[in-house]
């Protein structure tokens, strides 16, 4: 016989938090949002978050542009998975290259080279700055560097020897290998320079140092970074054809990976994570998604580093409709927390938890972290931004971005819903969409953290860890949440 739950299924809406005392320790100027992003295993250091976000798996969120600019914030994006691996490696690599400090240079000339060979390097990599060594490679001797300061296409023959253009290795300034980023910044500083190349003892060009990096790391001070100085990147992956996927992925410099499924209690991604650990043990990979007790032992046991937290409450995803499968949010964020609370009792690890699905408002955020979500991933939030991939289009008189689910006939990602390969037994489970045009993440995301920081504050907890430990919620009527929001009144506009 079916076993009933008789808890009633909830969603984050349906509760409230109740203020704390708020102290001076607490002010929101004084909150810490870094989190564990996974588990704390033994001889190996876990890696953490700055700010508790990360982007949904998808084609319409999460491309190399996206994680980029969500890195530089102190967050993680989850290159989609549902792409030839060739791509997705490639959108790997440019977040991977795109460093702010130390730069490792990709282009090369000889001074043998011409003019002509200059532009059409530029135009292909978009760099205005190019290293100059004597066989033209990275493995051979340094000898100057190319700016678009040293030629004038209009005036100079594209003929025009590379050796009679750059700036010669004599009259470079330069740091020595092992420099500090910060001595390297005061060299820059005081010799008014755009770059300073970092140069080993046999004259190999190690690394380059540029100006406009010192001053972006300035603005992003919670910038998601590696030992490297090269921002973090994970990649979505399935239980198909992970044993091709992960080592291209992994040569491209991918940081951790996740297993991108609807459905996550299954032998197949045991497998999967059984595989990484065995194959690369010093890889993440993170688990999901689930929704109870059972589903949280199953993947913790097998060896996830995080696990996802949801079915059936992302705003495109219709796999509730379609399969009569879900959870509310809430409900299952307290069920794991309270099943990962007694396996670090038991085991001595703390595996992080990612509530992915379910936040519809900014508070929402805040809710689930006082739950026990470590972070949480989203889709829709990230899909309204400037710097995802969908289109910007005019919809009526508003400006909206194109959103569509991976379950959706578009995204066409049967791997992610499907245990067989017999793809003539597909449905929808996601839908094709729009959502309103927000402009930039920055300007966005740093309206979301205000938000939780001053909710944090007022639960008088300093850190995520701290709320968790402290938050008091209480559950909400329809008649409160409807006394929540603006009402017996006439708005001017809606505008928060």
């Amino acid at each position: 016989m079916a076993k009933i739950y008789s808890e009633i299924s909830k969603t984050f809406n349906e509760y409230l938090l109740i203020p704390n005392l708020t102290t001076p320790e607490c002010i929101p100027d004084k909150i810490a949002l870094d989190v564990p992003l996974t588990r704390n295993s033994k001889g190996k250091d876990p890696l953490r978050l700055n700010i508790p976000f990360v982007s949904a798996i998808m084609q319409s969120v999460s491309d190399d542009k996206l994680a980029i600019s969500l890195a530089r914030c102190g967050g993680l994006s989850f290159i989609y998975g549902s792409q030839p691996i060739e791509s997705q490696a490639k959108m790997i690599k440019k977040v991977k290259s795109f460093k702010s400090g130390f730069v490792t240079c990709d282009t090369y000339l000889s001074p043998e080279n011409t003019l002509d060979d200059i532009i059409q390097l530029r135009d292909k990599t978009g760099h205005s700055t190019m290293a100059v060594t004597s066989e033209g490679c990275q493995d051979s001797t340094f000898v100057g560097i190319v700016t678009s300061r040293d030629y004038r296409v209009s005036r100079d023959s594209l003929d025009k020897k590379v050796y009679d253009i750059m700036t010669p290795y004599h009259k470079l300034i330069i740091g020595e290998e092992g420099i500090s980023l910060s001595k390297a910044n005061d060299i820059i500083w005081a010799n008014k320079l755009n770059c300073l190349p970092i140069v080993n003892d046999d004259q190999k060009l190690i690394n380059m140092v540029f100006r406009k990096d010192y001053d972006a790391h300035k603005e992003n001070p919670l910038e998601l970074l590696d030992k490297k100085k090269s921002l973090l990147v994970g990649a979505g992956i399935n239980t198909h054809d992970y044993q091709e996927r992960i080592p291209m992925l992994i040569n491209a410099g991918v940081d951790v990976l996740c297993l991108d499924s609807s459905d996550g209690y299954s032998v197949w991604q045991k497998e999967t994570i059984s595989y990484v650990k065995a194959t690369y043990p010093g890889m993440y990979i993170g688990a999901g998604n689930i929704v109870d007790a059972e589903g949280f032992r199953y993947l913790a046991d097998a060896g996830a580093d995080f696990i996802k937290v949801g079915i059936g409450g992302g705003s495109i995803c219709i796999t509730r409709e379609q399969k009569g499968i879900g959870r509310g949010q809430a409900t299952s964020i307290l069920e794991v927390a309270e099943a990962r609370k007694k396996y670090q009792e038991e085991t001595g690890v703390y595996i992080p938890i990612c509530s992915d699905g379910g936040i519809v408002y900014d508070n929402h955020i805040t809710m689930a972290l006082a739950m026990g979500a470590d972070f949480v991933m989203m889709g829709r939030y990230f899909a309204r931004f400037d710097e995802s991939p969908g289109k910007k289009l005019k919809h009526g008189n508003d400006y909206v971005k194109e959103y569509w689910g991976e379950g959706s006939n578009r995204a066409k990602n049967w791997q992610r819903y499907n245990m067989s390969a017999n793809k003539e037994t597909l449905f929808e489970e996601g839908v094709d969409s729009y959502v309103p045009y927000a402009g930039t993440l920055k300007d966005n995301l740093s309206t979301t953290l205000s938000k939780i920081k001053a909710a944090m504050s007022s639960c008088g907890a300093a850190s995520v860890k701290e709320l968790q430990e402290k938050a008091r919620i209480t559950t909400v009527s329809a008649t409160s949440i409807r006394e929540g929001g603006a009402h017996d009144i006439i708005l001017k506009e809606k505008n928060y």
